[in-house]
């Protein structure tokens, strides 16, 4: 079946079979390699992406659920100043990825600030909820985080914010 959707701002369009896991599709037919095919089930979140821009786990999503939407990978992603003010914010933090699951820390960092510009704690340990690597202790996730916060406040609304 032939598949259109947008892909990091472009339309595009696939041939795949109805069933085809997204991760698959961005690995193969893209070479989006940030999109980690992990567990493949749904619980490590190396495979995270912004469907619709609500952080999905890709593994889980069949081609045909992604006709008509919106995709943003970690690639894509990258171009933007949101990516900024999160690595920015991890860095001031010292936040330390593996690298295999940096995508989808960042994405789920993301789609938290999206809906709340001042997330609490408990509110960021849910978030990464479903983000399962253990190469980066909760706390300084929270820290990067907030920092993330603070950076994006002040690239929107100026030094006083």
């Amino acid at each position: 079946m032939t598949i259109n959707f947008i892909l990091n701002g472009e339309d595009v369009e696939v041939q795949s079979e109805a069933n085809a896991r997204l991760v698959d599709i961005l690995r193969e037919s893209f070479h989006l390699t940030g999109t980690k095919a992990g567990c493949l089930a749904g619980r490590c979140g190396a495979c995270s992406v912004l469907m619709n821009n609500q952080l999905i786990p890709s593994c889980l999503a069949p081609a045909f659920r992604v006709r008509g939407a919106e995709i943003i990978t970690i690639e894509g992603f990258a171009q933007t100043d949101e990516y900024r003010d999160i690595t920015g914010g991890f860095e001031q933090a010292g936040v330390i990825c593996c690298g295999y699951c940096d995508g989808g820390k960042i994405l789920a960092a993301d789609a938290l600030l999206s809906r709340s510009g001042r997330p609490g704690r408990e509110e960021i340990l849910a978030g990464f909820g479903g983000i399962s690597c253990r190469c980066t202790e909760p706390d300084s996730l929270v820290e990067g985080v907030l920092a993330a916060a603070e950076i994006r406040q002040r690239r929107i609304y100026g030094r006083g914010a």
